[in-house]
C-alpha cells in the first residue's frame, strides 16, 4: 500500500519563529538522544565533541572530547551512562560525570554510524560504513570482542535489534535489510529499491526504514510490507520513534521535520526548519516533544501536536546585563551562553563561568574541573589571547581542551565579541 502525503513544506523563505536554541556545538549536529527519564539530552556533532544537556534548563552540563573525529552517533542509556561513536571507528562508554571514556571499544574499519541498546541482553549494536555491524555484550562493561555481521556491500546506516532481542536488523545503502538470528542461521534479506539511510523497530516488532528516495518503508518483523509512505521528494536523513511507537518523525535535507503516524502513516504535524540539513532527531519519552539538530549547529525543542517551537520551560534570569543582550558582541557570545556564563553569581557551567576571565590565568577558574594539564599552557587570557583562541580555534590554541571546536572567522564579529566580553565579564 503506498500514500502520497500532499503536504507543502515552507522552507529557507520564511524566519525561523523563536525557539530555545541549546547552542554549543562548533559544528553541525550529527546525533541526539535523550534519557528514559526525559531529563538529559546527548549529542554528538562534527565539532568531535558530545555534549550533555539539561532539557528543561537548556544548558550544557558536560562536555566531553576524546574522538579522533567527528561524532556520527549516540545513545543514552541507564543511570546515566551514554555511547558515542565516531568517524574515527571508535565507541566510547561514558560514565556519568567522568570527563574520560570508561571503556573503549575498537574494531570498526569506518565511521560508526548507528547505535542501538538491548538492556535484556546487556549489549549494543553498532552500524558502520565499514560494511558491517557488532553486537558486543557484556556483564557491566562491555567486551570487546564483538560478534560480527557482515553481507551489506557499502555503508551500513542503521542497526536494532528485534523486540525479543534475539534477531538483529540491519539497513545499508545497498537497498537492503537484512534480518539475522543472533543465534546463528542464514539472515532474512529484504530488497528495496532505494539506499537506506535510517532504522528502527517498534515495540511489535515493526521495522521502519528512511529511504534516500524520501520514502519512509514500514515492514512487519519478518520482512513483507505494510505501508510505505512518500514524505518528501529529498534523501531522508534522520528518522526518530517516539517511546510508545505510536509516532515517527522524519528529516530531510531541506530542513523540514514530518511526523507522521505509524498506524496510517498520515501526517500529524510539520516542523518548519531554517532551510538547512537536519541530522538528527530524538523524541522526549512522553512522546509530547520532539529535539532536533542540524548543520545550523542549534539544537531545538518542538511540540509534537502543532509542530511549532516551544518556548522555554521558565524565563531565567539573563546571564548579563539587559542593556548589552542586543549588542553584535552578545549575538556572538550565543554559541557560547549554553557553557559559559558571565555574571559573579552565574558559577561554571560544563564551561568555567567568564566572570573576570580577563587577566586569569588558563586553568584558574575556583571550582572548575579542567582538563589534565590544561594550566600548563601558561596562557593568560586577555583580548589577544581570547581573539586568537576564536580565530584558531581550540584545539590548536589549547591542545587537550574539552571545550568544542569554535572558531569566528568574521573579523568584525570576533572584534565585537572581545570588546563586548571584556565589559561584562569585568
Amino acid at each position: 500500500m503506498r500514500k502520497k502525503l500532499a503536504a507543502a513544506f515552507l522552507l529557507a523563505i520564511l524566519p525561523l519563529p523563536a525557539s530555545p536554541e541549546m547552542r554549543g556545538h562548533g559544528g553541525p549536529v550529527r546525533a541526539l538522544a535523550v534519557s528514559a527519564d526525559g531529563e538529559t539530552a546527548i549529542s554528538g556533532g562534527l565539532d568531535t565533541s558530545v555534549i550533555r544537556w539539561s532539557v528543561e534548563k537548556e544548558t550544557a552540563e558536560q562536555v566531553l572530547r576524546f574522538h579522533a573525529g567527528g561524532i556520527t552517533s549516540v545513545a543514552a542509556l541507564p543511570d546515566g551512562w551514554a555511547l558515542s561513536g565516531g568517524e574515527d571507528g571508535r565507541i566510547a562508554l561514558w560514565k556519568p560525570g567522568e570527563a574520560r571514556p570508561a571503556t573503549v571499544l575498537d574494531g570498526h574499519k569506518g565511521p560508526v554510524s548507528a547505535l542501538a541498546i538491548a538492556e535484556g541482553i546487556g549489549g549494543i549494536a553498532s552500524a558502520s560504513w565499514d560494511g558491517t555491524a557488532r553486537v558486543w555484550i557484556g556483564s557491566g562493561i562491555l567486551s570487546n570482542q564483538p560478534q560480527v555481521f557482515e553481507g551489506h556491500k557499502g555503508n551500513v546506516n542503521g542497526v536494532a535489534f528485534g523486540p525479543t532481542q534475539t534477531t538483529l536488523i540491519t539497513a545499508g545503502y545497498d537497498a537492503a535489510l537484512r534480518i539475522t538470528p543472533l543465534t546463528g542461521g542464514a539472515p532474512t534479506i529484504v530488497r528495496l529499491p532505494t539506499p537506506l539511510n535510517a532504522l528502527r523497530t517498534a515495540f511489535d516488532g515493526e521495522i521502519i526504514a528512511g529511504g534516500a528516495d524520501g520514502k519512509v518503508y514500514i515492514r512487519n518483523g519478518g520482512g513483507s510490507e505494510r505501508l510505505t509512505v512518500e514524505v518528501q521528494e529529498m534523501p531522508i536523513t534522520s528518522l526518530a520513534l517516539s517511546a510508545d511507537s505510536a509516532l515517527i518523525a522524519v528529516a530531510g535535507l531541506r530542513g523540514a521535520v514530518t511526523i507522521i503516524s505509524r498506524e496510517t502513516g498520515k501526517v500529524v504535524s510539520t516542523l518548519v526548519g531554517p532551510g538547512l540539513p537536519v541530522w538528527s532527531l530524538a523524541f522526549h519519552p512522553d512522546g509530547k516533544i520532539l529535539l532536533t539538530g542540524g548543520a545550523d549547529r542549534m539544537i531545538r525543542k518542538w511540540d509534537v501536536a502543532t509542530g511549532q517551537p516551544l518556548a522555554p520551560a521558565h524565563a531565567p534570569k539573563p546571564d548579563f546585563p539587559a542593556a548589552a543582550m542586543n549588542e553584535r558582541g552578545a549575538q556572538v557570545f550565543r554559541a557560547c551562553e549554553a557553557c559559559h556564563t558571565v555574571t559573579p553569581d552565574g558559577g561554571n557551567r560544563a564551561g568555567p563561568t567568564l566572570h573576570g576571565v580577563f587577566g586569569r590565568k588558563i586553568g584558574s577558574a575556583k571550582d572548575y574541573a579542567y582538563s589534565d594539564g590544561f594550566a600548563g599552557h601558561g596562557i593568560t587570557w586577555n583580548a589577544e589571547t581570547i581573539a586568537r583562541l576564536f580565530r584558531d580555534g581550540p584545539a590548536k590554541v589549547t591542545p587537550g581542551t574539552r571545550m568544542p571546536e569554535q572558531k569566528i572567522t568574521d573579523p568584525e564579529d570576533l572584534a565585537a565579541l572581545v570588546e563586548w566580553l571584556g565589559r561584562v565579564t569585568r
